[in-house]
C-alpha cells in the first residue's frame, strides 16, 4: 500500500489499491498490561435508493452489469448477519442516505399507492427495519417526495433518522435528530457511540418546491464542529460521522450554497471525529486516512459504492485503562455483495410490495412502430430523446393557450439519463418508460432570450472534449468523464450544431436573434438549479406539478401507438469545422 501527502494533509490510497482495505493507522507506543482490549465492528451502507431485492425492475430480471456486481437490501442483510455472528466482534450498523428513491418499487409507493394514503409501511422500512440498523442519515433523495411522506417513513424506522445540518427556519432549531449516542457493553464496561448525521445541502436547490422557506441546510463542516463538542460533552467515547456528501470537496452548483462534498474536509478541519462514512458521490472508497490539521489524529473515511452492491466494514480495536478509552487500531474494507445469497427474512418482509411493483411496470402503455434506442442520444439526435420533448413541448403549449405566452415558440430541454433504454418494437410497457426517464422529475418552463439559449447550450456543451478536425472520434471517450450524462441537456425546437473542434464557451453554431423570447419546457431539477446551468433558474411560467415520467406513460396510452413520425425532427449534430463527427 502506497500513500501520497498532500499539501492538505490529506492521505490517500494509491488507486492501485482503492478498493482493497489499506494498511491500518495504529497509535504509536506500547499498550499498557493493565489494558483490556476490545473489538468494535461499524458496518456501512449508502445510496440503496430504493433497492431491495437484486433486481432489475427496467429489464424485468435479476440485476446484473458488466462488473456481476448484485444490489439490495436483502444482500446487504446477509453480508451483516455474517459478521454479527462472528464470535467477540460488537457491531453497529448505520446507512449514509439516499434511501427512498431510485427503484420502481420506491417511486410506487409513493406516487401509485403512496403511504401518506394507504397507512402502508414503505418497503425500505420494512427492509431495514428487518436488518436492524443502528440510525440511518437523511439523503438529498429523501426529500423528492415532500416532507409528509418523508416524516412518515421516518415514523415507520425502528432506529432514528440523523440531519443535524437541516433546520426548521421558522424554529430555527433541528428539524430532524442531529445524532444518538449508542451503548455498548463490552466485557464488563460500557462504549458510547456518538453518531452524528449530516444529510446534502443541495436539498435546498435540487427539491427547492418541498424545502423553501421550511427548511434550510447549513454547513457540514460548521455544523460538525458545533456537534462534536456536544456529543464529547454528553459522554460520546468515540464520534462517527455518518454523513450524505462525498470526500471531492466540490460541488455540482455554485458557491450560494455549503459544500456539496465535504467528507474529508470535515475530517481536516474538525477535530474529535473517528471515522466518516459517507456516501452521495456512489464511488467505492475503501479505505481513505486524513489528517487532521488541529491535532494531527487520522480520521478513518470510507464509501461503500451505491444500491447496495458494497458494505463497508470499519474495524477498530479499543483499549480501556484507568476509565477511558483509546483506539489502539482501526481499518476499513468494502466487502461485496455479490458473495452472497439474499437474506430470506428481508425478502419475505417485502415480497409482495415487490410483486405488486413487477405487475405495475409490466403493464403495456402502447404499440411501437420500430425499436427506438438511446444508446446514441449523447452524440446524435434520436427519435427516443425527442419523444420526451415533444410530450413536455405539446404539455406546455396546451397549458399555455390563451396566456400571453401562447404566441411564443415553445423549446424543450432534454438528457440522456440512460444509455441502455429501449422502446421494443411492438409492445412497450411502463417499464420501458421508466428505464428512459429513470428520475422522479416535474414539468416546468420559463422564457428565456436567443441569447439565453445559447448561452444554456455553450455550457451544456462542455460535456464533449474537444478534438480537432481529422482526429479519431471515438463514441466511448467522446465525452469528458467528469461531466455525467444528466448534466448534459439538448434542445428540441431550434435548430444548432456542436463545433467540437472549438473550445468550451465558443462550440455552439445556432442562428437566433439576441432578444428572441421562447418558452422553455424544462424539469424542476434543472430550473430549481441543478447542474449549475445558467439562466434557467427563474420564475416559471408554467408549473403544474406534473411527473414527466406519468406525463410520457400517459401521452402513449392516449394514442395507442409511438411513431417517430409523429415527433422525430432532427435539430441538432455534433460538428467539427462543420462537418458531422459521426
Amino acid at each position: 500500500m502506497t500513500f501520497q501527502l498532500t499539501r492538505r494533509g490529506v492521505l490517500a490510497a494509491s488507486a492501485a489499491t482503492a478498493a482493497a482495505a489499506a494498511a491500518p493507522f495504529t497509535v504509536s507506543g506500547p499498550v499498557t498490561a493493565g489494558a483490556r482490549t476490545f473489538k468494535l465492528s461499524v458496518l456501512g451502507t449508502s445510496d440503496t435508493h430504493g433497492n431491495v431485492y437484486n433486481w432489475d425492475y427496467y429489464s424485468d430480471a435479476e440485476y446484473d452489469d458488466s462488473a456481476h456486481n448484485d444490489v439490495g437490501v436483502a444482500k446487504l442483510a446477509a453480508l451483516v448477519n455474517q459478521i454479527r455472528a462472528e464470535r467477540g466482534v460488537t457491531t453497529l450498523v448505520l446507512d449514509a442516505g439516499d434511501t427512498i428513491q431510485g427503484t420502481p418499487l420506491a417511486t410506487y409507493y409513493a406516487k401509485q399507492e403512496p403511504i401518506t394514503e394507504t397507512g402502508a409501511k414503505h418497503p425500505m422500512a420494512k427492509a431495514m427495519n428487518v436488518l436492524h440498523y443502528d440510525a440511518v442519515t437523511l439523503g438529498n433523495h429523501e426529500f423528492n417526495y415532500g416532507l409528509p411522506l418523508l416524516n412518515l417513513w421516518i415514523r415507520q424506522l425502528g432506529f432514528p433518522a440523523l440531519a443535524a445540518n437541516a433546520v426548521n427556519v421558522a424554529t430555527g432549531r433541528p428539524a430532524f435528530r442531529p445524532y444518538t449516542i449508542k451503548k455498548l457493553t463490552l466485557g464488563n464496561t460500557t462504549l458510547r457511540v456518538g453518531i452524528l448525521g449530516l444529510t446534502n445541502p443541495g436539498v435546498a436547490i435540487w427539491d427547492r418546491a418541498v424545502v423553501e422557506g421550511v427548511l434550510r441546510f447549513d454547513d457540514l463542516v460548521a455544523t460538525a464542529a458545533k456537534y462534536v463538542p456536544i456529543m464529547r460533552r454528553n459522554g460520546a467515547d468515540i464520534v462517527l460521522i455518518s454523513a450524505h456528501g462525498g470526500d471531492s470537496g466540490t460541488s455540482s452548483y455554485g458557491p450560494e450554497l455549503p459544500v456539496e462534498n465535504p467528507s474529508a474536509l470535515i475530517a481536516e478541519q474538525v477535530p474529535g471525529i473517528d471515522a466518516i462514512l459517507f456516501g452521495h458521490a456512489h464511488n467505492e472508497v475503501a479505505q481513505r486516512f486524513v489528517t487532521n490539521t488541529a491535532t494531527g489524529a487520522q480520521v478513518l473515511l470510507s464509501e461503500p459504492s451505491k444500491w447496495g452492491q458494497r458494505l463497508t466494514r470499519m474495524d477498530f480495536t479499543l483499549t480501556r485503562e484507568r476509565g477511558r478509552w483509546t483506539i489502539t487500531d482501526k481499518r476499513a474494507a468494502t466487502l461485496n455483495t455479490n458473495t452472497v445469497a439474499e437474506d430470506p427474512e428481508v425478502v419475505k418482509a417485502v415480497r409482495r410490495q415487490h410483486a405488486t411493483t413487477v405487475a405495475y411496470v409490466n403493464q403495456v402503455v402502447a404499440t411501437s412502430t420500430v425499436e427506438l434506442s438511446a444508446a446514441e442520444s449523447r452524440y446524435k439526435d434520436t427519435p427516443i430523446l425527442d419523444y420526451i420533448n415533444k410530450v413536455q413541448t405539446d404539455t406546455v403549449t396546451s397549458a399555455l393557450a390563451g396566456t400571453e405566452y401562447a404566441g411564443l415558440p415553445v423549446l424543450s430541454i432534454a438528457a440522456p439519463f440512460s444509455r441502455t433504454a429501449v422502446f421494443p418494437q411492438g409492445d412497450v410497457k411502463i417499464k420501458d418508460v421508466a428505464g428512459l426517464y429513470i428520475y422522479d422529475n416535474t414539468l416546468e418552463a420559463v422564457v428565456l432570450t436567443g441569447a439565453e439559449v445559447k448561452a444554456y447550450l455553450e455550457y451544456s456543451a462542455k460535456y464533449f472534449v474537444t478534438l480537432a478536425p481529422g482526429a479519431p472520434a471515438d463514441p466511448a471517450t467522446i465525452s469528458d468523464p467528469a461531466v455525467p450524462d444528466y448534466n448534459y441537456d439538448t434542445i428540441s425546437g431550434i435548430a444548432y450544431d456542436i463545433d467540437i473542434s472549438k473550445p468550451v464557451g465558443s462550440r455552439i453554431v445556432i442562428d437566433v436573434a439576441r432578444d428572441a423570447r421562447f418558452v422553455v419546457a424544462v424539469n424542476n431539477y434543472r430550473r430549481s438549479g441543478g447542474g449549475n446551468f445558467p439562466g434557467i433558474v427563474k420564475t416559471q411560467v408554467y408549473n403544474a406539478q406534473q411527473e414527466i415520467r406519468q406525463l410520457l406513460i400517459d401521452w402513449a396510452q392516449e394514442r395507442g401507438a409511438i411513431d417517430p413520425a409523429d415527433f422525430f425532427v432532427p435539430n441538432w449534430r455534433l460538428t467539427r469545422a462543420g462537418e458531422p463527427v459521426f
